[in-house]
């Protein structure tokens, strides 16, 4: 009998360790996006980025999307090519005038043939970040976005998730002075794979307020909407408007805002707007969420760690954190 009751209590010493441990996993709320993938350790929007993240358990992966000349919705952080392909070398002679190369004047049959690298300085041919995945060697290449919503949907059925995507409208404007509808393609596409409604698990996010509110507006896209915020990038867009002002007009027409950590951090960087460090307050009050970027462990600034760093995000209560490290960040906030 008291064989029977120790091997008991044993029992339910060790289901009581493994529910401690339960909840102490998943004692945070923070959202995890996987920056560009797993951009700190392979080529920025690469597939093999977007897998490697995959892996490392985040809430959501990103996808910045442009048009190629045919229409093609291609996953790639700015308009032009120069930083992060080998573009220069394959067409040199497709550059405007401003030296850059832009996606734009590519059909997507010229686009896949050129290789992705490491995001490097087109002036000193140096890497950007001297301890990532060297410069010009192994093989990547640009993709579409239906081809990453494919990859990520194929794994959360393989594998049983389910892994957000986290969309970025690219410059519209610049678009639309092309004669091109971005958001209407990408909404398009978005469509097709099943992301149409808050209840999806799809965040397109855009620093052009004028056209996130035509999304949400004109659209009538019920998709949740990320007012993205960087001080300097915004200026017209919010001219001569207090935090408070601009945080009730975004909550007309979006469900969250993202703004640039080290702009909400009081008396860091280059703020403009005067209290723009009690942003997250006034967007809660809202009811918006507030998903930062970027939190990266090779750009720690004043901090001394990367998960000092990551305290700032438990202490400005935000609910989301855009990393190049999601492998770290999700050791951090929920293991």
């Amino acid at each position: 009998m008291k064989f029977k009751v120790s091997l008991c209590v044993s029992i339910l010493a060790i289901l009581g360790g493994l529910m401690s441990c339960r909840q102490t996993k998943n004692k945070s709320n923070m959202i995890v996006i996987a920056h560009r993938g797993a951009s700190a350790y392979l080529p920025e929007h690469t597939l093999p980025a977007k897998a490697l993240a995959y892996g490392m358990q985040p809430d959501f992966l990103e996808q910045d999307v442009v048009l190629s000349k045919d229409n093609v919705p291609v996953v790639i952080h700015d308009i032009h090519l120069e930083t992060t392909t080998n573009v220069a070398h394959a067409f040199p002679d497709r550059k405007r005038e401003d030296g850059k190369f832009y996606v734009i004047d590519f059909t997507w049959k010229e686009l896949e043939t050129l290789q992705v690298t490491e995001r490097f300085n087109t002036k000193t041919q140096e890497a950007v970040f001297d301890d990532r995945f060297p410069i010009h060697t192994s093989t990547f290449k640009l993709h579409r976005l239906q081809d990453e919503i494919e990859m990520i949907q194929g794994l959360n059925k393989s594998m049983r998730k389910n892994v957000g995507i986290y969309v970025e409208i690219k410059e519209p404007q610049f678009h639309e002075n092309e004669g091109k509808n971005l958001s209407e393609i990408v909404l398009s596409v978005l469509e097709t794979y099943g992301y149409t409604t808050r209840k999806d698990n799809c965040i397109l996010q855009c620093f052009d307020a004028i056209e996130l509110k035509k999304i949400r507006q004109e659209y009538k896209s019920d998709l949740f909407l990320v007012q993205l915020l960087e001080i300097g990038y915004l200026d017209e867009a919010f001219k001569d408007k207090t935090p408070q002002q601009m945080i009730k007009e975004i909550a007309v027409y979006a469900d969250g805002i993202g703004p640039w950590y080290k702009q909400i951090i009081d008396g860091k960087d280059k703020v403009k707007i005067p209290d723009f460090h009690k942003i997250v307050t006034l967007a809660h009050q809202q009811n918006l969420k507030v998903h930062a970027f970027t939190f990266r462990a090779d750009d720690l600034v004043d901090f001394s760690s990367f998960e000092e760093l990551l305290e700032v995000a438990t202490t400005l209560h935000l609910d989301g954190v855009f990393t190049d490290h999601p492998d770290l960040a999700v050791d951090y906030f929920k293991k």
